[in-house]
Parts: structure tokens; C-alpha cells; sequence
């Protein structure tokens, strides 16, 4: 029990704090890019076989819909965790929490510039 308390106040502690944007641009052109595109719109080299379309990140409109905690769950646990596609897969066990907050903030960014 006591992990878990540790844990989780560790990763709402991080959260709190805004992620580094320039970290996660690099980690999202790893990971994200072929799905979700470079520009963020959905429209990555793999979209075109997906049956759904990857979320377009520079839709400010529904990005502001997103808490980071749904971000970060979807990031870490993949789509089903979340009701959503199976074919976003989970990264939580490929990537650190410090770096999937970084991630959102890039995310987050994506949206931010074309508001």
C-alpha cells in the first residue's frame, strides 16, 4: 500500500510540473509520428492502414477536452485502457513517466499552434 501512495504521489507531483516540450518532440517523432503524423494531424504513413483514424493532436478544439491524465493513460496503458482504438498501443512498458509527460507537453504544443 504504501508504494502505491509513494507512487502515485511521485507521478501527480510530475504532472503538476510542465513537462519539457523539446524532450518530447523527440520521443513523439519516435513513437507517435508514424500514426499520429509529424505535424501531429493524423495523417502518419501508418494512418492509412489503421481502420480509425489516429487523433488529430492540432484539433485545439477536442485537445481541450483531453485532461493529461487521460494523455497519460492512453500514452502508457494504449487505447483500450481508455474505451478507445486497441491498435494505440501502450508504451508504459517502453517508456518512463517523466518522459510520457514530456510527450503531452509536445502534444499539448501541437495544439496550442494552431489555435
Amino acid at each position: 500500500m504504501m508504494v502505491f501512495v509513494v507512487t502515485a504521489a511521485a507521478q501527480i507531483s510530475f504532472a503538476d510540473e510542465k513537462g519539457d516540450e523539446k524532450a518530447g518532440k523527440k520521443t513523439y517523432g519516435l513513437l507517435c509520428a508514424s500514426c499520429h503524423g509529424e505535424s501531429g494531424r493524423g495523417d502518419g504513413p501508418a494512418a492509412a492502414a489503421l481502420p480509425t483514424k489516429p487523433a488529430d493532436f492540432t484539433d485545439g478544439k477536442l485537445m481541450k477536452t483531453l485532461s493529461d491524465q487521460f494523455l497519460f493513460d492512453i500514452i502508457k496503458n494504449g487505447g483500450v485502457s481508455v474505451g478507445k482504438s486497441p491498435l494505440m498501443p501502450a508504451w508504459g512498458s517502453q517508456v518512463k513517466d517523466k518522459d510520457i509527460w514530456n510527450l503531452i507537453a509536445y502534444i499539448r504544443e501541437l495544439a496550442e499552434s494552431h489555435d
